[in-house]
């Protein structure tokens, strides 16, 4: 079993809950740090590098050969495309190095695209197949992240546009960060009620 296939449904409930009433909590506590926070994030000048470095070390796990110990826990079956790995491996690094060298606009939307396609697939495995309904709240949200990830990578500029319309009203933003903060409630009692036997 892949380590992905191991994550309780309880845990991974736990943690995406965090996230979510966190985050949400911040929105409503500090509107003004975190806007302006979000309006700087999409050309900001190394947290897109960093990010970026994070995402690609984790999907290079994902393709470490075996033999390598800690890191080759994460290594996963690609099917067909296994053969494709010892050239992924190599080309891993490298465009860590061309992309954050040549690409400036956007590089933190995209980079935070690529996280949030690592991270969907993890919470796909903690609730797939589990017998409680409430479990829906996980895929939900990692269906959602990984197509709001799929246009950041793509098209970046939605980010900017998105930030742009929810930070155009008080109320906008606030009705936002208070529908996250009761998505990521619902979270919690479910795992706290439902989810610690999952």
């Amino acid at each position: 079993m892949h380590p992905y296939e191991r994550i309780p449904l309880f845990a991974a409930g736990l943690v995406l809950a965090a996230w979510l009433i966190g985050w949400h909590l911040l929105m409503l506590a500090k509107p003004a740090m975190v806007q302006g926070f979000l309006h700087k994030f999409p050309r900001h000048p190394w947290l897109g590098q960093v990010i970026l470095g994070i995402g690609l070390a984790w999907f290079w796990l994902l393709i470490a050969p075996d033999g390598m110990g800690t890191l080759s826990a994460l290594a996963m079956d690609l099917g067909e495309f296994n053969k494709a790995k010892p050239v992924l491996r190599l080309l891993v690094p490298v465009a860590l190095v061309l992309v954050t060298i040549s690409v400036r606009d956007f590089l933190a939307v995209r980079a935070l695209g690529l996280l949030g396609l690592m991270v969907a697939s993890p919470l796909l495995e903690a609730a797939f197949l589990k017998d409680p309904t409430s479990r829906l709240l996980v895929p939900l949200y990692a269906y959602a992240l990984l197509t709001m990830s799929m246009f950041w990578v793509g098209m970046p500029y939605l980010f900017r546009n998105a930030v742009t319309w929810a930070t155009a009203t008080p109320q906008r933003w606030t009705a936002l960060a208070m529908a996250g903060l009761g998505y990521g409630l619902a979270t919690l009692i479910c795992a706290l009620a439902f989810w610690r036997d999952y």
